[in-house]
């Protein structure tokens, strides 16, 4: 689960070490990167993922890092006392691999430069140190694809982050405009403050579509650095609804240096309901994997030794893409009911084509837990706001959830029960009534 996103410069000289009072300068900017990383620390994740655009930057594909661990310090700025130690995440590595594979998205997973850290990911590992170190580091570097792969791309780090199940935050190493002061490094181009304003203004409102609508020739005469790890994790949050923040942004020595947080609100991301996190891992232990997910020995009492009928529902892009249930229990407990229905789901409804492992990070889930029914004289007796319904003539049984888009009567109710059924609305049948504890993203 991506945790938190951020964007964060790495000028050297924010180091007193190396700035000897210059960094003063942009204190601005060592303030917000000390927020940045206590905010990391408190959420204590597991993976912390850098792609910075000093890593070794390909042609036609994407760097990840691939070694057991790594150092870097500030030689060549004339500094002995500063030195860091990272251990990689091979296990996020071998996943973001597989996914890359599945959608055809070249990665290099090399050791070509792994052991050492450059100063694009060193800048953000020595203020994280200071108030956490336990955690591996994934590392990666963009390319000179087109701002959609680098899109894609960082969708495929979203979901081998939500494979492997890791607290991960995502970090967007780069600087933006060069050319902000005659006396900088570059010099002064006019490009060089409008492209500023403009990604400042795309941070603070979280617009990160317009990162794919920037003007190239505004992009070339600013010689930024930063942009395609913007776009990497835009494509990193595109699944996500997201609070965003720009905590700082200054350009006292000719280069833009901003900070910003992006804050995952998606609850399916985040949420530890065992009956969602069940529903999910049996989806995808099968898709991926082609096996029947073992049920877990660490849940709840009540999905171990109570029964129940289940219904778990899939949603993609609001849309339905599968639902399966059984009205009474067939299983041993509830907790196999819904690895059996969520397999079900993805796999089985004669609606749908069976999921693919390209649609998983897109899913959302609903998991209904059936109630007792009871029989009802009429629809009077109903509410599709608290009850589900079941229609029965002879073997023929239909039955509807409550609480459903769009069925806002009774009568709704029973209609489309009655054609789930294949029941003739003008024969005889019974109405029963249940209520459910329904389990999904709020």
């Amino acid at each position: 689960m991506i945790l938190k996103a951020y964007v964060l410069p790495h000028p050297p000289i924010i180091l007193p070490e190396v700035g000897r009072g210059e960094e003063k300068k942009i204190k601005d900017t060592a303030a917000a990167f000390h927020r940045a990383a206590r905010e990391i620390a408190e959420l204590e994740p597991e993976s912390i993922i850098i792609c910075s655009s000093h890593s070794p930057f390909l042609r036609s594909a994407f760097y990840a890092a691939n070694a057991s661990s790594a150092e870097g310090n500030m030689r060549a700025f004339g500094i002995h006392s500063i030195n860091e130690k990272v251990s990689y995440d091979q296990e996020l590595l071998q996943l973001l691999q597989d996914v890359s594979y599945e959608r055809n998205i070249l990665l290099e997973a090399t050791n070509l430069e792994a052991q050492t850290l450059d100063h694009g990911i060193l800048l953000p590992l020595i203020f994280i140190h200071k108030y956490y170190k336990d955690f591996k580091l994934l590392r990666l570097g963009m390319s000179l694809l087109g701002p959609e792969k680098h899109f894609e791309f960082g969708r495929a780090v979203a979901e081998a982050v939500r494979r492997s199940n890791k607290r991960t935050i995502f970090i967007a190493s780069g600087d933006l405009s060069h050319v902000l002061k005659a006396d900088g490094p570059y010099g002064y181009r006019e490009e060089g403050p409008q492209l500023d304003s403009e990604l400042t203004d795309i941070f603070a409102g979280g617009e990160l579509d317009r990162l794919f609508n920037l003007d190239n020739n505004l992009v070339e005469g600013a010689k930024e650095c930063g942009l395609r790890t913007f776009q990497i994790m835009a494509g990193v949050l595109a699944d996500s609804d997201f609070d965003s923040e720009l905590y700082s942004y200054e350009a006292t020595f000719g280069v833009g240096y901003a900070v910003a947080a992006f804050s995952p609100k998606d609850k399916n991301i985040t949420t530890d309901d065992p009956y969602i996190k069940l529903a999910q891992a049996s989806v995808e232990a099968f898709i991926l994997e082609g096996k029947t997910l073992t049920t877990p020995s660490d849940l709840p009492d009540e999905m171990l030794k109570k029964q129940s009928g289940v219904f778990v529902t899939l949603y993609k892009d609001n849309n339905l893409r599968g639902c399966i249930g059984t009205i009474e229990a067939s299983k041993a407990n509830i907790a196999e009911e819904i690895i059996h229905n969520a397999v079900s789901s993805a796999k089985y409804d004669p609606r749908f084509p069976s999921v693919q492992p390209s649609e998983l990070d897109q899913l959302v889930y609903s998991v209904d837990i059936l109630g007792e029914k009871e029989e009802v004289a009429s629809v009077d007796d109903l509410d599709p706001d608290r009850y589900g319904v079941i229609v029965t003539s002879g073997k023929r049984r239909g039955l509807l959830l409550p609480r459903l888009d769009g069925v806002t009567t009774a009568e709704d109710q029973i209609a489309i029960a009655l054609i789930k059924a294949g029941i003739d609305p003008d024969k005889e049948y019974k109405i029963e009534r249940f209520q459910v504890d329904r389990h999904e993203r709020e």
